[in-house]
Order: C-alpha cells, then sequence, then structure tokens
C-alpha cells in the first residue's frame, strides 16, 4: 500500500514535478546572480539618510528607492515627465545600470508558478507542491522500510542500478525538497483561500503634519538612525506637497517620516503572520539567502533523475491499457472511436457509443485520440469525439493526436466523423474538433457525416446526432447518455433595481436568496449551515435553469457568500430566453439555480494596482471587486454606459466606495451623452498613468461583451508598446484576465 501511495502519484504528477523542479533550479540563480553584481556595504555603514541623500544627488526626480532582499538598490525616477528605473551604487549613489528585469528568468518564474496557464496553472503547481510532500513523506518511510531502521538511513545503501541510485539521490535531497514543498504548498494555500492570507494594511496617514519647508532628505533625523541593511522601500511626498510625507517601510514596520522636520510621525511594526509570510516566501525563494538558493537548486536538479529511474522501476512491474473494458484489438475492429478529453465528460458519451455500436453487432476499438495508429486494418469507420481545452488549445488525452496524425494511412474504404463538445459561451467554442475535422479532410479521408458541435453537454443534441448517424450507417442506435446533472436550489428574488429602459438598454440588478422551503435542502448538498449560501466570491458564476428544459445559463455574480445575496446585473436581450424570463421575474417569485467557480477572474491580493475596465452589465464583478477591498489597495474602474441619467449602473454604491477609498478612482464613459465618449477613450486620455501602473505590476481585468474587449485589447496593447509589452505577455504573467460574452 506505501509503495502505491508512493508511486502512482509519482508516476502521473512525474512530468509536472520535473517541470517544477528545472524552472525551480534556474530560478535559485537569481539571487546568487543578485548577489555577485550588487555592492554590499557592511552593516552599520551607511545609513538611508545618507543612501537618498546620495542617490538624490544624482537623480533630481527620485520618486522611491527599493532595497530588495538580496542587497540590490533601485531607484524609481521620473526624468523631464518620463518614468525611469536604474540599479544604483548605494556607497555613491551613482547609476550602475537601467533596471529592467531579465524576461528570461521572467519567463522562468511563469512557468514555474503556473505552466503559462494562469490560475489553472497556480492550482496544478499546488497540487504538485501537495504531491511532492506527500513523496517525501512517503519515500522517507520506504527507505526506513528498506534499511531496516532509522541510523541505517546514515548508512551506505546496498544493491544497484536503478534501485540504488534512486534510493541515494532521495536520501541527500529529501530535506531539500520537503522545505521546496511545504513553503510553496503554503504560498499556493494563501493563494486560493485555503488559508487566511495576512492582511498588511500599514500605518494610516498622519493626521497633521507639520507643512513646513523641506530639508535635505539626507538631513531627517529618523532616516539617520535606520541603517541600509534594514530598509525595504523609501516614497518620496509628491513634489510641492507640504502636507505630504515620506513613506518608509523598513524589516521591522512602516511609518512616515515628516520632510521638514524629519520626525517619525507614525510607525507601525509588521503583524506576526505578515512577518511569517515573509520568511516562508525567501525559504522558497532564496531571496537574500543566497547559500540556501543553490542547496534548493541543487535538490532541485535530482528530480528529473529520481523521476527517470522511479518510472523505470515502476514499468518493470505494471502495464497499464488505454482502451476503454469491451474493446476489441486494433485489427479486429470495424469502428473506431478516439476521445479527446481534459475531465473525463468525453467518455462518458463514447462509452454510450461503443455499447451502441457493440449491440448492434459491430466490433469496436476504443482509446484515447493520442493512441491513433498508423493504420487500421478492417476499420471502415471513424468517430473522434472531443472537446477543446482553454483557448482553443487541445484537451489532454489528444495533445499528441496531430503529430500522431502525420504518420497515419488510412485506407480508400475509411470514413470518419468528429463530434465536438464544448459552451457556446466561449470564444473558442469546440476550436480544436474544428481543427481535427479539418486535419483528417486534409489526410485524403472521406466524411461519413458533417462535423456536428454538442453545447454544454446535450443530451438532446447527443440523441439526435446518433440518430442522424444511425441512419446513415444503418445500425439501430439509440443514445439517451445524460451526463450527471448540476444539483439546483431554489432561489427567491428579494430586490431589484432596474435601468436603460429610456434607452432601450434595459439592465437590472437581481439579489436572490435561498428560498425558505429549500434551506434545508441547500445545507445538505454543500454542508453549509441552513442559513448560509456556499463560499463563492465575486466573478464566479450563477447558473440560471431557464424555462423550458433549455441547458442553464451563467451570469457574474457581483456578489460574495458573506453578503448573504446572489447578485447578479442581467441586460435583456433580443430574443434572450433566459435573460427574458429574468427581466420579468417579481419580488418574491423564484428560479432554478447552482454556483460555479471562476477562480480564473479573481483580483490580485496585495497592494498591487488593480485596472478594472467594463461597459453595461459587466460592471457586476467589477463592483463586487471593488465592495470587497476592504483593504483598500489601489483600484481604479473604466466603465462605460449609454446614458448617465438612465443606465449609470451601481451609481450611489460607487459614490460611497470613492469616500470610503476602497476605490481609488472612477472614470465613466457615455455613449448617448452630447459627446459620445467610449471606455476605450477614456483609457487613452490617461494611457500615461495607466502604463506607469503596468510598468509597476498592475493587473488588468476586462468584463464585458466581446467588443467592448476587442477594443479594450486593442488600446492596451498600442498603450504598452513603449514598454515592449503586450495583452498576451499580460496574459501568460496572470495580469489581463477577461470574461467576456
Amino acid at each position: 500500500m506505501l509503495r502505491k501511495l508512493h508511486g502512482i502519484p509519482a508516476l502521473f504528477a512525474a512530468l509536472g514535478l520535473i517541470m517544477l523542479a528545472v524552472t525551480g533550479a534556474a530560478l535559485s540563480l537569481v539571487p546568487v546572480l543578485d548577489r555577485a553584481a550588487t555592492v554590499i556595504p557592511a552593516a552599520g555603514e551607511v545609513t538611508v539618510a545618507e543612501l537618498a541623500g546620495r542617490i538624490v544627488a544624482h537623480y533630481p526626480g527620485t520618486e522611491q528607492i527599493v532595497h530588495g532582499p538580496s542587497g540590490r538598490v533601485i531607484v524609481y525616477y521620473s526624468d523631464e515627465g518620463r518614468p525611469g528605473a536604474d540599479l544604483v551604487n548605494p556607497l555613491t549613489g551613482e547609476g550602475i545600470a537601467p533596471y529592467e528585469p531579465s524576461a528570461f528568468f521572467t519567463w522562468i518564474k511563469d512557468l514555474h508558478r503556473s505552466f503559462l496557464l494562469n490560475n489553472p496553472g497556480r492550482m496544478l503547481a499546488g497540487l504538485m507542491a501537495g504531491v511532492m510532500l506527500l513523496l517525501c513523506f512517503s519515500g522517507i518511510l520506504l527507505l526506513r522500510r528498506r534499511v531496516g531502521s532509522w541510523r541505517a538511513l546514515l548508512q551506505p545503501f546496498s544493491g544497484s542500478g536503478s534501485s540504488r541510485i534512486h534510493a541515494e539521490l532521495a536520501r541527500f535531497v529529501v530535506l531539500g525538497l520537503l522545505l521546496s514543498a511545504l513553503t510553496g504548498g503554503y504560498m499556493s494555500a494563501l493563494r486560493f483561500g485555503l488559508l487566511p492570507e495576512p492582511v498588511e494594511t500599514g500605518p494610516s496617514f498622519p493626521a497633521e503634519v507639520s507643512g513646513g519647508r523641506p530639508v535635505p532628505v539626507a538631513t531627517l533625523s529618523a532616516l539617520t538612525h535606520v541603517d541600509l541593511s534594514e530598509l525595504r522601500e523609501l516614497v518620496f511626498p509628491y513634489p510641492g506637497d507640504a502636507q505630504d510625507a515620506f513613506s518608509l517601510t523598513t524589516s521591522d514596520g512602516a511609518g512616515f517620516v515628516d520632510q521638514a522636520t524629519g520626525a517619525l510621525l507614525k510607525f507601525q511594526p509588521h503583524a506576526a503572520e505578515s512577518v511569517f509570510q515573509h520568511w516562508m516566501v525567501r525559504l522558497h525563494t532564496g531571496e537574500g539567502l543566497w547559500w540556501l538558493s543553490l542547496m534548493l537548486g541543487a535538490a532541485a536538479l535530482a528530480v528529473p533523475a529520481l523521476s527517470f529511474t522511479g518510472i523505470t522501476l515502476w514499468w518493470r512491474r505494471y502495464r497499464m491499457s488505454v482502451t476503454l473494458p469491451g474493446s476489441v484489438s486494433l485489427a479486429e475492429a470495424e469502428a473506431i472511436i478516439l476521445v479527446g478529453s481534459e475531465n473525463n465528460a468525453t467518455w462518458g458519451f463514447a462509452r454510450e457509443l461503443q455499447s451502441g455500436l457493440s449491440k448492434a453487432g459491430v466490433r469496436v476499438h476504443c482509446s484515447e485520440m493520442n493512441a491513433l495508429a498508423e493504420h487500421y486494418p478492417q476499420a471502415s469507420r471513424l468517430f473522434v469525439l472531443t472537446s477543446t481545452y482553454g483557448d482553443g488549445d487541445a484537451p489532454a488525452s489528444a495533445q499528441r493526436f496531430m503529430s500522431r496524425l502525420a504518420h497515419f494511412t488510412g485506407h480508400k474504404d475509411l470514413k470518419y466523423v468528429v463530434l465536438g463538445f464544448g459552451d457556446k459561451q466561449f470564444p473558442s467554442f469546440c476550436q480544436f474538433a474544428l481543427e481535427v475535422d479539418a486535419a483528417l479532410a486534409e489526410k485524403g479521408l472521406s466524411r461519413l457525416h458533417k462535423i456536428e458541435l454538442i453545447d454544454r453537454c446535450s443530451s438532446l443534441q447527443f440523441n439526435q446526432w446518433g440518430d442522424s448517424i444511425s441512419q446513415i450507417i444503418k445500425v439501430p442506435l439509440s443514445l439517451t447518455f445524460d451526463p450527471l446533472p448540476q444539483a439546483t436550489v431554489r432561489l427567491e428574488l428579494v430586490d431589484r433595481a432596474d435601468y436603460g429602459i429610456a434607452v432601450q438598454a434595459p439592465t437590472s440588478i437581481l439579489r436572490f436568496k435561498v428560498a425558505e422551503a429549500e434551506r434545508g435542502r441547500w445545507w445538505r448538498l454543500f454542508r453549509q449551515p441552513r442559513d448560509r449560501l456556499p463560499r463563492f466570491e465575486a466573478g464566479d458564476l450563477l447558473g440560471v435553469m431557464p424555462p423550458n428544459g433549455e441547458p442553464a445559463r451563467f451570469y457574474s455574480l457581483a456578489s460574495s457568500a458573506t453578503d448573504g445575496v446572489l447578485e447578479v446585473c442581467v441586460r435583456k436581450q433580443p430574443r434572450g430566453l433566459c435573460s427574458s424570463f429574468l427581466h420579468e421575474l417579481a419580488l418574491g417569485d423564484q428560479i432554478d439555480g447552482f454556483v460555479r467557480l471562476n477562480p480564473g477572474f479573481r483580483p490580485a491580493s496585495g497592494n498591487t494596482p488593480v485596472i478594472l475596465i467594463g461597459a453595461g452589465a459587466g460592471i457586476g464583478p467589477l463592483a463586487g471587486f471593488i465592495r470587497k477591498n476592504t483593504a483598500r489597495s489601489p483600484m481604479y474602474l473604466y466603465w462605460g454606459g449609454r446614458s448617465e441619467q438612465s443606465d449609470f449602473l451601481y451609481q450611489p454604491e460607487l459614490g460611497r466606495y470613492l469616500e470610503d477609498h476602497r476605490l481609488t478612482g472612477l472614470n465613466t464613459a457615455f455613449s448617448r451623452s452630447q459627446e459620445p465618449v467610449y471606455v476605450q477613450d477614456k483609457l487613452r486620455q490617461d494611457q500615461a498613468e495607466l502604463r506607469q501602473m503596468i510598468e509597476k505590476g498592475a493587473q488588468i481585468l476586462v468584463c464585458g461583451g466581446q467588443n467592448m474587449a476587442a477594443g479594450v485589447r486593442s488600446v492596451i496593447n498600442e498603450m504598452l508598446k513603449p514598454l515592449r509589452l503586450d495583452v498576451d505577455t499580460l496574459r501568460v504573467q496572470g495580469r489581463y484576465l477577461e470574461d467576456i460574452y
């Protein structure tokens, strides 16, 4: 049992673990390279006041000084209105070189953190950390079982070959891998809310400052008592504003320094939770601990060897089949079913098709698309059932299909049919299925039937497709497969606000609660107290079941579970079955619905600026993000509507959010005003400020219609040209997220 607990997860996670290990080993060089290229003064040699004075002498437009964990000193400055950033020598204040993060290491970091897949990739990386923890603990127990005692772990191992190499490597690197897995798992748990994330709000701005004439920064008494080794960040006051102050962050805490008197106005120590998080990050990355970074990198480099030797050992014991039970061999099959699936939903339809053909006496071979053979001797029909993953990509079980198709030699009697599965709400609906259909045609094969695309696993569409195939191949088929339906609950409309009727764009903010009679059922389904909703956040989706048994329609939630309601913003669409149904509801009416999580559309945590962009009903989740911004992180909203008088959605709430600083800035655009303005125009007007925020790490979230989203992408791409960035690069970094329809 212990061997299976160790071997099976390792087998399935080998590629992911190798990717994490190789990229982690590469990243372990960053602290070493940073340290080697940095001038490190001795402790007590340079104070923050001396450092700031030297830098200002060379950079009069200094705005911010950052002291990194590895000792690098970076100055952010403005030169005739143009922002810049340089590495500086702390002993002289002179610039060493422009500060430009390595594009290579940035790409490696994104690959390491998320496999270039944004939040789904981050989930996968977190899962890999959990797998690594399991492998470390189970591996230690297996080694202990092998040698007979804990003391014997320190003695030479017996044996030879892969078994000996695997054990010896594991013994020497397990502590380093355990530390990496523990710290990486901790950060992933914070990222996805499995652990409470420390909130570091910092001290509030002082109620009173002297307002006197600023003195040279090198003479500020509060800064003369802080050694450079303790500095994290010094933010300069806004030029010409006597009421502003220096913002100082050290390893001990954060505070403000009066620019005229040099007095420390406020100082708030870092919370213990934040200090713990800070050290967990340092222990994982090795920042400021170059020797530890090298040790972790060396341990990571052993993972590919451990994976190879482990797979070799496994291969000697097990062999696995990729075919469904009941499949005949390739040589005798009359019909071939190939399946492309990411989450196994498509396999259910494949099994139903295989069962129907087999009952009719047809010999069927069914396997994943990755197992496409070079030739099927007797088969006259090829059925390809595939979903699409992400933005038009192949699902997991079909990623090698196209390369294998290059070597495929089908005979003239073989005809094919492709059945695609997807969701019409996504832009690349069944894109991979369309590409497979075209590729098979290019190979010279004849279509048995034109490609059909199934929306949201519709059992009705699948049944109709089966009837068509049955008539063509003259084989009786009755395909009645119905995937497990989503559990729904009764929701009662408790509040609504209506807008936009005067401009022919009726839009309503609808708020639902669990119907009183359904609360017991809700508790049974989600194991929540009877009077509470399941856990969800703004940006997740409310699935609404329209009348007449139609498939669910999805609307982005503007509320979180803690708000006590499910709040959506819905515009009535021409001939829109579900939107019309919702708009006709009166208070007290009930609907059937369910929650679908959407973790890929979330604002970043911390003090990173967040730029929210939307139009029309797309403001719903954006308003929800602002409502939850109780930490008062920088958050800016750009939103477009038709008329300020008729459809200014969430106007009262946005005003309150501006007053209490949950919303930092609001820019609205109305297309039916005397001078029509669109949200893209507002972005162009503020492009200098937006570009500066993006350069410093800001995240962009876009919600609304496809046309608006395309226009915003065009503006942002144009805006980013001076930074040599584009929207696609920001996507990879998890800094450009869309929820469009």
